[in-house]
């Protein structure tokens, strides 16, 4: 599974923006999907996960209400759509995949970058 994040850009506070990672492979529809954030001099942080199947969950407290995780199998296409972004949401957003119940990815992109100006 190769996987591609797109939709990054720069957006001022309380924009929207809607990130895609596009996966490879059959394997896709089998994984667990994250978004996880990596800001400058900050811990990587995992901003929400789907499971196999599509339920949602896992978001970070600091989106919830704010940031919904999507996938369509058919495409190969995990989304995240961003609402009400702050300042603080600025950081290179990768998307991850791993077997059902693991930690570890077994495949992750190259990540896109979400800056939000105030």
């Amino acid at each position: 599974v190769q996987l591609q994040a797109s939709g990054g850009g720069l957006v001022q506070a309380g924009g929207s923006l809607r990130l895609s990672c596009a996966a490879s492979g059959s394997a896709f529809r089998f994984y667990y999907m994250d978004w996880y954030r990596q800001a400058p001099g900050k811990q990587r942080e995992v901003v929400a996960s789907i499971r196999s199947g599509g339920g949602a969950f896992n978001y970070a407290d600091s989106v919830k209400g704010r940031f919904t995780i999507s996938r369509d199998n058919a495409k190969n296409t995990v989304y995240l759509q961003m609402n009400s972004l702050k300042p603080e949401d600025t950081a290179v957003y990768y998307c991850g995949a791993r077997k059902p119940k693991n930690l570890e990815y077994d495949y992750w992109g190259q990540g896109t970058l979400v800056t939000v100006s105030s």
